[in-house]
């Protein structure tokens, strides 16, 4: 049996803070179809947002039925050194956010194969060999399985729109 971990400031209020994401989320992909069928629009939205619910409830009671919630927790945490915003989290939040902008002008096979090749390459520091390979199969499954399987429109950008 594993001793809890210790609680970490913030935890229960971005807990409900994530639950009220989640809902929103839901509510969002509710308003593009509604339950009208699963071949629709909105059901995968509805799949993800509910597995968010559900995910940031258990992590919500999870942090309410630990029993090490004294004082001298936030003592232990303060010594561990542990910091909240470390490098890594900090370049996947630009990959992330030039994800975001690329995605206009690229398109979304050519944005999120270059998002997936740099994070591949980033965080799991394989050959660029293997990275590349990864992020091929990866772009390729999900084109056919989104754009032909259930004929999702994917955005094709406005920098290469004349070319492919």
């Amino acid at each position: 049996m594993s001793t809890p971990s210790p609680k970490r400031q913030g935890e229960r209020g971005f807990s409900l803070l994530l639950i009220v994401f989640s809902v929103t989320a839901f509510w969002q992909s509710y308003g593009i179809s509604g339950f009208s069928g699963l071949s629709t629009a909105g059901v995968f939205p509805m799949l993800a947002s509910a597995t968010m619910i559900v995910s940031a409830l258990c992590i919500l009671l999870q942090s309410f039925s630990d029993t090490n919630n004294t004082a001298h927790t936030a003592v232990a945490i303060d010594e561990s050194n542990h910091s909240v915003l470390t490098l890594r989290l900090v370049v996947m939040l630009l990959l992330i956010s030039g994800y975001l902008i690329a995605m206009p002008a690229l398109g979304f096979t050519l944005a999120s194969a270059a998002f997936l090749f740099l994070s591949f390459s980033y965080l799991w520091r394989k050959s660029l060999a293997v990275s590349l390979l990864i992020t091929v199969v990866s772009v390729t499954a999900v084109y056919f399985i989104f754009r032909k399987l259930f004929q999702v429109v994917l955005p094709k950008g406005t920098l290469l729109q004349g070319l492919l």
